[in-house]
């Protein structure tokens, strides 16, 4: 990334829209990208681990948003910051995929590839069948995790 770069911050929405509530990282992520903040890239993804660690690439500030499935109640946000904590086990064990976020941060970290900064947003859902629509405290979580996200990168 070259210094000049208006671009602060990567913010990576993870999750399939066609799997209702999965789809809550990809709806933040949009619901950020409408807003045109230059600070701010934005990029989409399913979630595959090694895909993440490509797209974090060269930025030095990430912010992922993913939904999760702990038990806890719908809408909760779980907000780690992914280099000073450890993801919890379990936390993002809904993905298709065997290597998913824990596993590209913890590869990363083992390699010395983290960013400076990586702060990772779940949010729990309550429907993970077919379906676009976000049930209703995951789609008030998205909108309070995408408000956070823009407050706390206005530099």
């Amino acid at each position: 990334m070259i210094e000049n770069n208006p671009v602060k911050f990567l913010l990576v929405g993870i999750g399939n829209e066609y799997r209702s509530d999965d789809g809550a990282g990809i709806i933040a992520a949009r619901t950020i990208r409408e807003k045109e903040i230059p600070a701010i890239s934005v990029k989409e993804e399913f979630g595959e681990g090694t895909s993440l660690m490509d797209a974090w690439q060269g930025f030095r500030n990430v912010i992922m948003i993913d939904a999760v499935s702990s038990g806890a109640e719908p809408g909760t946000i779980f907000r780690i910051d992914a280099k000073k904590e450890n993801i919890p086990a379990g936390l993002f064990h809904n993905s298709t995929h065997k290597f998913g976020i824990a596993e590209a941060v913890r590869l990363a970290q083992v390699m010395n590839l983290m960013p400076n900064s990586f702060m990772i947003y779940g949010i729990e859902g309550k429907d993970f069948s077919a379906g676009t629509k976000l049930t209703a405290n995951v789609r008030k979580a998205v909108k309070k995790v995408a408000k956070q996200i823009v407050a706390d990168t206005q530099i």
